[in-house]
């Protein structure tokens, strides 16, 4: 287990982060965790790598986009992010929703897939119900088992998705490359 040597806190509309850096700097830190957006997050880490900080820098799923290496440039280089799910190539659906997404979108949104996936699963739970009323479509959602996009679906008893997987990516040449999956019913290696 780790420590937490410092929390700092800055907004979603902040550009300057040299102040919240330097505080991280002065305590020794091994890891940055930033767990906003890529808007914040690009500019973040090129401060971050202009203040020489050696410690690793790890965005959580609103930095593991595109649009934060585009935004942090060179400075993206080897940073780390994690995001919920499998990989979209290894998801069972995930070739074929990408094919009609972005025929019909354009570029395929972080989170499109598992929106797609919510909204089936809440119509299989209001169908199983035969209402649209909460009251009686969510006690029909716990016994939900679908096939999606994104994986077998299916809750357990709090509620929770079975078999979830979260994906840990870097940064490499660029792009973000998959490191490794923990959990979900298909890893990606």
């Amino acid at each position: 287990g780790g420590e937490i040597v410092a929390r700092e806190f800055t907004t979603d509309k902040s550009t300057d982060f040299m102040a919240i850096l330097t505080a991280v700097k002065a305590k020794n830190a091994d890891v940055l965790f930033f767990g906003g957006m890529d808007a914040q997050g690009g500019p973040m880490i090129k401060q971050f790598k202009t203040l020489g900080l050696n410690a690793r820098f790890l965005v959580g799923d609103g930095g593991s986009t595109p649009e934060f290496i585009k935004l942090a440039g060179g400075s993206a280089e080897g940073a780390y992010s994690s995001l919920p799910g499998l990989p979209l190539d290894k998801m069972p659906g995930g070739k074929a929703f990408a094919d009609k997404f972005t025929a019909k979108y354009g570029q395929i949104q972080l989170y499109a897939p598992y929106c797609y996936d919510a909204v089936s699963v809440m119509v299989a739970a209001m169908q199983k119900a035969g209402s649209s009323d909460p009251a009686k479509y969510l006690p029909a959602l716990a016994g939900i088992t679908h096939d999606g996009v994104t994986a077998k679906i299916s809750f357990d008893a709090k509620g929770d998705i079975k078999d979830g997987a979260i994906t840990l990516y870097q940064v490499k040449n660029g792009k973000w490359e998959v490191l490794e999956t923990v959990g979900g019913a298909a890893p990606a290696r």
